[in-house]
């Protein structure tokens, strides 16, 4: 007898409704850790609820997740009451979840908060040691698996902008044991060898677990002790590790990264294009104010008639000096008048203004006798009169 294969679709219906049966699952009441949580532009949260050894897949439609006091993040241990269903396209089974509520912090997300607040109050976040990015680097050295899909997109991205830029990849694990000390050791090589201008670190979406290398200290205090500028990408847009806030310059995904890297080309050709444009146009300006002003000096008087200034001195010239000669006989006046004041002044006090009134004056070896009682007897003296002197003895 032949046996009649069912097809998959009826096996996962079988599936489902087997599921929706049972009471017990109809209403579960489960403690786990969140992971790989994404919030759905639609308002959905999607995530997985993980224990030590085993983990499942959970939904929250927006119409329950209106009722959450809290925002949900990796890491965070949380209670979650809903029911098991079967999602019939892909054959797989998950909690739709009705309500959830907090019930502490994750191992995991308890170390990274730990680790954040410790490399924060060192200083290793601090804006001030961040480098600049250089604005058109020769080499991009890429930090990244050389299998996924970021190396794919960085290239992608970076071509596109700029035919002419170098990439230079350093493949590195990006998860799993031993992942951290591997980033660390290919940074530090970057900077030894000096292989790059800028270094892209990136790698794809994923759960805390998984993008964990990049929240260990090791890889944290590579990135600071950097020399060459270093650009995060690890993840996706609601990601943040240790590295994104260590780094230079953070970006929300390795696409991004590049395109905040690499210079685009075009833009640059048509930035250069209206400088050009705007050169030529300040160039003519500049060169018609230049001959408006060579045709005004042309037609200027002192080019037309170049000596007439010279003339205009010349007049300046004597009309100066014949009043420095009125200026100077005038002072010549003042001073013959001033002076013939003082003759007058002078001669009225003079002696020999006496001696023409008839008196004589007495003297001794030139020294005037002005009293009786400085002669003596044979003493001889001179008088001197009006006209001349006579010379006489004291009796």
């Amino acid at each position: 007898m032949k046996i009649k294969p069912i097809s998959v679709t009826e096996l996962n219906k079988y599936v489902k409704d087997k599921v929706a049966t049972d009471e017990f699952l109809n209403s579960v009441y489960v403690a786990g850790e969140i992971s790989n949580f994404k919030h759905h532009y639609t308002g959905h949260m999607y995530f997985t609820l993980k224990d030590e050894t085993s983990l499942i897949k959970c939904v929250m439609f927006k119409s329950a997740t209106g009722h959450l006091n809290f925002i949900p993040k990796d890491g965070m241990k949380v209670n979650v009451l809903g029911s098991v269903g079967v999602f019939e396209r892909d054959g797989v089974y998950q909690i739709y979840v009705q309500a959830m509520q907090e019930d502490g912090i994750g191992n995991l997300y308890k170390k990274y908060e730990q680790l954040k607040e410790k490399l924060e109050k060192e200083g290793l976040f601090d804006e001030a040691h961040k480098k600049k990015i250089p604005f058109m680097p020769k080499i991009i050295g890429v930090l990244t698996s050389n299998t996924g899909a970021v190396i794919r997109d960085i290239i992608n991205v970076s071509t596109r902008r700029d035919p002419n830029v170098y990439i230079r990849l350093l493949p590195i694990p990006v998860q799993g044991e031993g992942a951290a000390v591997k980033i660390a050791e290919a940074i530090r090589f970057m900077n030894e060898m000096k292989l790059a201008d800028v270094i892209i670190l990136g790698r794809g979406g994923g759960s805390l677990e998984d993008l964990w290398p990049f929240n260990e200290e090791i890889v944290a205090r590579a990135i600071y002790d950097s020399e060459i500028p270093l650009v995060s990408s690890v993840g996706h847009e609601t990601d943040f590790t240790i590295a994104d806030f260590v780094a230079d310059l953070r970006a929300p995904t390795p696409s991004a990264a590049a395109e905040l890297v690499v210079a685009d080309s075009e833009d640059l050709q048509n930035t250069i294009a209206i400088y050009q444009n705007r050169l030529k146009i300040s160039l003519k300006r500049k060169t018609e104010r230049m001959r408006l002003k060579f045709e005004k000096c042309m037609n200027s008087k002192i080019y037309k008639e170049p000596f007439q200034k010279v003339k205009e001195y010349y007049l300046e010239i004597d009309r100066l000096s014949k009043q420095l000669e009125g200026s100077i006989d005038q002072k010549i006046n003042q001073i013959k008048m001033q002076f013939s004041k003082e003759m007058t002044k002078l001669d009225a006090l003079s002696p020999l203004k006496t001696l023409s009134r008839g008196y004589c004056m007495a003297e001794v070896n030139h020294k005037i006798i002005s009293r009786a009682e400085n002669l003596k007897t044979d003493m001889e003296i001179d008088l001197k009169f009006q006209d001349r002197s006579a010379k006489a003895k004291i009796l």
